[in-house]
């Protein structure tokens, strides 16, 4: 398969093989790639990890995948109770929901002949690109700002990689790695700029939809960057357009009420992420002030009329302690989901039929 990136400020299209970051304008890639429709006759079945999907899958090649693969994805989804699900996605190789975008990114990483790449991250996507660069062979650096959970610099630097921890805020922390990307040309393996990433994030959907055989009325996804995010909408969209749905669900999308830029211009009706600043939150996974593809997930926010909601602060330890109760020990942002979601039923009512991701394991947000 030939493919393209195209620039969403611009419209450029540039070879995927390039080592830019993004557009010579400054605007970052999309990929140039329509899935066929979704038949299930095109899951490879004998694949059991969410490299099944790849037919719906933005791919380089039909090889590299299979050295970088660690059984990502095909992860359980349990009852919580009579109106939640859990998918359970943090028991894949990392702990972390962010495994499936890093074997995609670091997949094609390969294919196009990176031999190092930098990454910023609050910690979880900069733990699964470090394993999965390990895995492919890829000297791996990666930024992650003061605060960061000190297990996950641990299993970050066990994989081989440089770790620097950045005085300042998640956002800082990005624009310093930034730099280093901008005047030494190094390969930014970023769960943001690149968009590789958002196809293994989609595995999300079609997985759910496998297992259920069908989609939950409601999905409550959390969103700091919005990797997850995006890469559920397009699932969403490709499975609709395809005629496997008959409706899109009703998302929930969440923000830390501490750092809260898309909610804010959600309840603004505005098209751009609000000014912030964010405020120290336990949901380091979602204290991003300024989303590089904010004005991207607003665009869906409108288009599909998904309603925004912050996690109460002080109501995330006690949707752990809940949690945990039932034998499920989580993240503190992975916590915040349930936070939110409770929250969110206050507001509207009763919200059955709802899943919910549980996206990092809680021995890693131990302090």
């Amino acid at each position: 398969m030939t493919l393209n990136y195209v620039c969403t400020r611009c419209g450029k299209k540039t070879p995927v093989t390039t080592h830019a970051p993004c557009c010579e304008c400054g605007g970052l890639f999309e990929l140039d790639y329509t899935a066929p429709a979704w038949d299930e006759k095109l899951i490879d079945r004998d694949e059991w990890s969410q490299f099944r999907y790849r037919a719906f899958m933005a791919m380089d090649d039909d090889t590299t995948w299979r050295s970088v693969t660690m059984g990502e994805g095909m992860t359980p989804i349990i009852r919580f109770d009579e109106n939640v699900l859990f998918k359970m996605d943090y028991t894949m190789p990392t702990l972390s929901f962010k495994d499936r975008g890093a074997a995609t990114l670091i997949a094609h990483c390969k294919a196009v002949g990176v031999t190092d790449c930098v990454q910023d991250s609050s910690g979880n996507a900069g733990n699964s690109v470090a394993a999965y660069s390990a895995r492919a062979g890829i000297g791996c650096e990666i930024f992650v700002p003061e605060g960061t959970s000190p297990k996950k610099i641990t299993m970050i630097q066990a994989h081989g990689a440089k770790v620097n921890v950045v005085p300042g805020t998640r956002d800082h922390c990005a624009d310093v790695c930034r730099a280093k990307v901008k005047n030494e040309g190094v390969f930014y393996a970023n769960h943001v700029y690149n968009p590789f990433f958002y196809e293994g994030m989609k595995a999300y959907i079609y997985e759910t939809f496998e297992q259920l055989h069908r989609i939950p009325a409601n999905i409550v996804v959390p969103v700091g960057n919005g990797t997850l995010f995006i890469g559920v909408v397009k699932a969403l969209e490709h499975l609709l357009a395809s005629g496997a749905i008959e409706k899109f669900p009703n998302i929930i999308a969440l923000q830390s009420e501490l750092c809260d830029p898309l909610y804010l211009a959600r309840l603004r009706s505005e098209r751009h992420p609000a000014e912030v600043t964010p405020q120290p939150t336990i949901a380091e996974g979602i204290a991003i002030g300024k989303p590089m593809r904010g004005d991207e997930i607003l665009d869906m926010v409108y288009r599909h009329d998904i309603k925004v909601v912050t996690a109460p602060e002080d109501k995330i330890l006690e949707a752990r302690q809940a949690i945990a109760r039932r034998g499920i020990y989580c993240e503190h942002t992975t916590a915040a989901n349930y936070a939110a979601y409770l929250h969110y039923c206050e507001k509207y009512g009763p919200t059955p039929d709802t899943l919910i991701t549980m996206c990092g394991a809680g021995i890693k947000s131990d302090h």
